[in-house]
């Protein structure tokens, strides 16, 4: 069988706008690889919302992020794309990160052009680092790597703040430095996006922030326009939010489930999902 790695180039390398759903935890993992998904985004946001209860501000380390991966890549088989934010501090931490994160089970890795500590890429208040120290970076990435297709993906949130433009030379300095992928953060038009896809000659990530500052052109528009994937990198964070609060909300103001029944997993669908009868069958063939 193929590497996930090498698997994660070639839906790349298709541009087909493939949907990479994100997942912070190996249930949501777990249901992205049941439900027919082709790879998996490991969200760093969702991990700090959802670990921490803590924004998207920089908060998450290396080692808490590889812990996050490592147990997704027990969870299920598809490969994995990491959010590694800034690489955790400069060059020389990016090589120790790439060298965790690929041990870990990663079969990419996203890194972003933002003063440490970060921000989600559709707050305000954003900084970017000299173009060269991002350069930099990306050169350890690359030279760092054992497995030559773990994709790089090179991130850049310099739309904000320096313009359309100069985010696109940007990207394009990026590829030159060995990218695989780039990643022009928070675009906010149509003909933007189609900008970005047609200036860039490597694979490009769009991604949907459900309320944020990009538009959501479906997969067809994105895959015309040649993107390699686009992240729904918190769906699954947000529905299970919104569901939380609901369901929680009518518990305590009812004293029963009742009224929100048929918005819980049943008792069986639970037990499947976390792949029970996986453990059932190991159970019988090791019993003493």
């Amino acid at each position: 069988m193929a590497r996930p790695t090498t698997i994660l180039k070639t839906i790349f390398g298709r541009r087909e706008a493939t949907i990479l759903a994100g997942a912070a935890n190996g249930l949501f993992a777990r249901i992205i690889e049941d439900l027919g998904y082709e790879a998996v985004y490991v969200t760093g946001a969702g991990v700090a919302n959802m670990y921490l209860g803590a924004p998207d501000i920089g908060l998450t380390t290396l080692t808490e992020i590889a812990g996050h991966v490592s147990a997704i890549a027990d969870a299920v088989a598809l490969p994995l794309l990491v959010d590694a934010d800034t690489g955790f501090g400069n060059p020389v931490n990016m090589v120790r990160t790439v060298k965790v994160l690929e041990r870990a089970g990663a079969a990419g890795l996203q890194i972003e052009d933002q003063v440490f500590p970060k921000k989600c890429g559709h707050f305000d208040g954003k900084e970017v680092v000299p173009l060269e120290e991002m350069l930099a970076k990306i050169k350890a990435a690359v030279d760092t790597r054992r497995d030559g297709d773990l994709q790089i993906v090179a991130r850049t949130d310099a739309h904000a703040i320096l313009g359309l433009q100069a985010a696109i030379d940007r990207a394009g300095a990026m590829i030159e430095a060995g990218a695989d992928v780039t990643f022009v953060e928070a675009p906010t038009s149509a003909e933007e996006l189609a900008q970005i896809a047609l200036a860039l000659p490597v694979p490009q990530v769009a991604n949907m922030v459900f309320g944020g500052r990009t538009p959501e052109l479906g997969q067809q528009k994105f895959a015309e326009l040649g993107f390699g994937c686009v992240l729904y990198a918190n769906a699954a964070l947000q529905a299970a939010l919104k569901a939380s609060h609901d369901v929680l909300a009518a518990l305590k103001r009812e004293g029963s489930l009742a009224s929100v029944a048929d918005r819980l997993a049943g008792f069986d669908v639970r037990q499947q999902t976390v792949a029970k009868p996986k453990y059932d069958e190991l159970e019988r063939r090791y019993r003493l």
